[in-house]
């Protein structure tokens, strides 16, 4: 309803609660906020859950720099980012 209501007044998506932003900086750090906790952490791929399904960075010598309540960083080299979502197109 939330999410309807944005696009009518054309307001951006990150402005909704709990809406997952994910900030890439170059290929050594990913910012993810809002995100719903780790659920798989490896020194070449780390799983993040957000409410839409999950995040997930691959790369080399990854690690989590920082863990806040919402908000999440990962350090190291970044090869890729994907979304898995969790409901088919």
């Amino acid at each position: 309803m939330l999410r309807l209501m944005a696009e009518a007044a054309d307001v951006p998506q990150e402005l909704l609660p709990g809406t997952p932003l994910i900030e890439i900086t170059g290929n050594q750090r990913v910012l993810i906020e809002n995100h719903l906790g780790v659920t798989e952490y490896q020194r070449d791929m780390i799983r993040v859950r957000v409410r839409s399904g999950a995040v997930v960075v691959c790369g080399c010598r990854l690690k989590i720099t920082r863990m806040a309540k919402r908000q999440l960083v990962i350090a190291g080299e970044v090869q890729r980012v994907e979304l898995e979502r969790g409901k088919p197109c």
